[in-house]
């Protein structure tokens, strides 16, 4: 509830924010509409400025207005956000090294806020030439023609931005350019006039921000190519002489995981790059579960029919923390977070298909619902050799095993702690415990089981529920305020922990989740009262 409330108060926020940002747009684009020429430009005491400037200049108002730069971006506000400030401030190309799912690339696509709302142009040009200070052959020529009269265009922050995703096949012609044999007949000129060279994407990425993705996936010879633009600001083509002091913001993302296997960085590329941004996953549960809330896709169909409890939300957000240290998943892949945000529109969508099914007009998710994020999960994780053993659908069933098992002791108590029947406090003093399960492990001792559908009815299943001896009682006695909807799902919750900690079975048998005893074996391993050798560290 505080989650959402805040994320309404960002929301309410964010529009006044670009509500005023269009009203001084329209102010500065009809002052700029009447800037057409040159000569109009420089009577107008424009000033030009470094890209690397502007994104500090804009920077600087930010911090000093106590005002976000990276709106959006949650769990960095303490780590790599104030990395990214200093090296904007330092006037930096920066490198973000992170696993997958980690913002690299929204971080660079945001760093176009900071920058102008408009810079002049010369009309035409490939390179977005400034007019104050020309750099290609065609903005110089068209200058030395019409003098102040020369057209400039407008361009706006938004369309400052490239961005390459470097793959094998990337070759040095498409990212700096090369002759274009074309051109030079249709225009019949010789191959060694400047006019029939065809810029690649980083020339024409002048005063842009330019992000190259993955950048270890680029060839050696290609990452060579990079030397002169990120050190000297020059591109080079062919044989021309070229000299062509690109303005350029560079952003590369990689991931450790290809830095190592895959490719590499070379090293004289990474020694100019000046900043290396370490990034990482959501450090906290609670981040964890603000940014799926944010960027989950939800239609509002969806969210007037399915209700979700936090509870639910945080098993979801659970399963990737356990899939980020199990030993099944490959941990130099990660998991990204992109795993809760799908598994979360799939717990919606389980429940509201089976809503549709009974014609029920309004539902919510259960934990049996959970059964249908296994998809999300199978293809968000990569699996070690054991795993692969094991195979993706029982991976994904035991990192779901394990969220409720990390889950359950926050609401109820650990059921491992009552193994013994007395516990022994740090004074060394005895005491005996109560097995708030008893009445309920006694049910299903005595040749009771239940079966739940994955697509029960929501009053079934509350019916069902309700036929397990002590399941009621025990929510009541530690949830006493939860309303019908809560107690039910919390009723369900329990079977699931129990079954996690092995005090009940639980297994899935066409489309059904059916829980009964353990085998004789099984009970024995798992009973209260057993005597096992007692660890005083769990009970302090």
């Amino acid at each position: 509830m505080i989650l959402k409330v805040e994320k309404e108060k960002q929301c309410i926020k964010m529009k006044k924010e670009v509500a005023n940002k269009k009203e001084i747009e329209k102010k500065k684009l009809v002052g700029i509409e009447k800037i057409n020429t040159l000569g109009q430009l420089i009577k107008s005491g424009y000033q030009s400025k470094s890209i690397k400037d502007e994104a500090r200049d804009n920077l600087i108002k930010c911090l000093q207005n106590k005002e976000n730069p990276f709106t959006g971006i949650l769990g960095y506000e303490d780590t790599v956000i104030p990395d990214t400030e200093r090296a904007l401030l330092s006037r930096h190309n920066i490198l973000f090294l992170g696993l997958r799912g980690q913002a690299k690339t929204r971080m660079a696509r945001q760093m176009t806020d900071l920058l102008d709302e408009y810079i002049p142009v010369i009309m035409g040009s490939e390179v977005n030439d400034d007019p104050l200070n020309p750099l290609s052959k065609f903005a110089k020529d068209l200058i030395a023609e019409h003098g102040d009269e020369t057209p400039i265009q407008w361009l706006h922050r938004a369309e400052r931005y490239g961005e390459k995703l470097a793959t094998p096949d990337v070759s040095v012609a498409d990212l700096i350019g090369d002759i274009d044999p074309i051109k030079a007949a249709n225009l019949k000129l010789s191959f060694s006039d400047e006019k029939v060279i065809h810029y690649g994407i980083i020339p024409r990425s002048n005063r842009c921000i330019f992000v190259i993705n993955e950048l270890p996936d680029l060839q050696a010879r290609i990452q060579v190519s990079l030397f002169n633009i990120l050190q000297e600001g020059d591109i080079q083509i062919r044989g021309f002489k070229l000299r062509m002091p690109l303005d350029i913001l560079f952003v590369f993302t990689a991931n450790p995981e290809d830095y190592t296997n895959r490719g590499s960085i070379v090293t004289p590329l990474k020694d100019r790059i000046e900043s290396q941004i370490l990034t990482h996953y959501p450090k906290t549960l609670e981040t964890s579960l603000a940014i799926t809330e944010q960027e989950a896709d939800i239609l509002e169909e969806q969210k007037q029919r399915v209700d979700i409890s936090d509870l639910i939300k945080r098993l979801i957000e659970q399963v990737s923390f356990e899939a980020r240290s199990n030993e099944f998943v490959d941990k130099k892949s990660g998991v990204s977070a992109r795993l809760t945000i799908a598994a979360f529109e799939n717990a919606i969508s389980s429940a509201e298909r089976r809503a549709i099914i009974h014609n029920e007009k309004h539902t919510y998710v259960w934990i049996s619902d959970l059964m249908g994020i296994i998809p999300s999960i199978t293809g968000k994780i990569e699996l070690v050799y054991e795993g692969e053993q094991e195979g993706p659908y029982e991976v994904a069933l035991n990192l779901l095993n394990k969220a409720i098992r990390t889950q359950f002791i926050e609401y109820f108590p650990n059921p491992e702690l009552l193994k013994k029947k007395k516990m022994v406090n740090k004074k060394g003093e005895e005491k005996a415990l109560d097995n708030p399960y008893k009445a309920i492990t006694g049910w299903f001792d005595g040749g009771n089981h239940l079966n739940l559908m994955l697509d029960m009815k929501d009053a079934d299943k509350v019916i069902a529920l309700y036929k397990v001896d002590g399941l009621f009682g025990l929510v009541k006695k530690y949830y006493p305020q939860a309303n019908e909807k809560e107690s039910a799902l919390l009723m369900e919750f329990v079977l699931h922990g129990l079954a996690a900690f092995s005090l009940i079975n639980k297994k899935m048998i066409d489309g059904k989740i059916e829980f009964n005893d353990l085998m004789s074996s099984m009970m024995n391993l798992g009973s209260f009262g057993e005597e096992d050798d007692y660890n005083e560290s769990d009970y302090q």
